[in-house]
């Protein structure tokens, strides 16, 4: 039988109720139909999942009893932080969504000299909700209880100025870089790994990257398109680096 995981950011804790959060609740009822004394799995990102059970349901509220608490340990050993040149249309949700499967530590939406994605400020607010939903969804699909941060848009510059030096391998996915996902190494800290939009980064960006301390990073002889190479990247640094190696299946 499928295990219903729902996120809901309340402070659970095991013997208590709780009234589930309007959205929580609706797709608890309405979409999986679930009735009253059906059991779930609840999550708030603290790391736990939280066994529980629908205790009530009205027309305004869907109360749960909460029995117990597990800490889920599946958050990848190699912490990676994807900043992501904004795609077109749909492709950055894919590329949320994935990156979120993937294990990624947190999302930052860049804005590249090369970008062609507008935003005003109430449309960029939107957006950030968005993915932030997107991203929660992936991780109740995918099993994670700690949920990536898709933090605000904003342009290559300002993100560089504001980066903290904690010791992470800086990289950026180019196609004429040299060195290549098998000759990395890593500390404690994890990566940041950069990637241009459609059109791919442009002269300044990589002057300003390599002024930063950012490694050209190639991935294979092929052009990807960018809703791709995130994601293989992110994959193949897993794969060498991280828990997919050891993954069992």
């Amino acid at each position: 039988m499928r295990t219903i995981r729902l996120h809901a950011d309340l402070p659970f804790a095991v013997g208590a109720e709780f009234v589930l959060p309007p959205d929580a609740a609706e797709h608890a009822t309405r979409v999986l139909r679930l009735p009253a004394g059906a059991p779930l799995v609840l999550f708030n990102g603290d790391g736990c999942d939280y066994a529980a059970t629908i205790a009530a349901i009205d027309k305004r509220t869907v109360r749960v009893q909460v029995a117990a608490r597990e800490p889920v340990h599946n958050e990848s050993p190699l912490p990676l932080l994807l900043a992501q040149g904004i795609a077109r249309g749909d492709k950055m949700d894919l590329i949320v969504q994935k990156a979120t499967e993937l294990g990624v530590a947190g999302i930052v939406p860049l804005l590249t000299e090369r970008s062609e994605v507008r935003l005003d400020a109430e449309r960029a607010a939107k957006r950030l909700a968005h993915w932030q939903s997107v991203a929660i969804s992936a991780c109740e699909q995918s099993g994670r209880a700690r949920i990536p941060r898709i933090a605000p848009i904003q342009p290559l510059a300002a993100w560089l100025g504001g980066l903290a030096d904690d010791g992470a391998l800086r990289l950026a996915l180019l196609p004429q870089a040299e060195k290549t996902i098998g000759a990395l190494r890593f500390c404690a800290a994890g990566g940041v790994l950069v990637i241009g939009p459609e059109g791919g980064l442009g002269e300044t960006d990589t002057r300003a990257l390599a002024q930063h301390g950012f490694h050209g990073l190639r991935l294979g002889p092929r052009i990807l398109r960018t809703e791709t190479a995130g994601l293989a990247a992110l994959s193949a640094l897993q794969a060498c680096h991280g828990d997919l190696a050891t993954a069992g299946g």
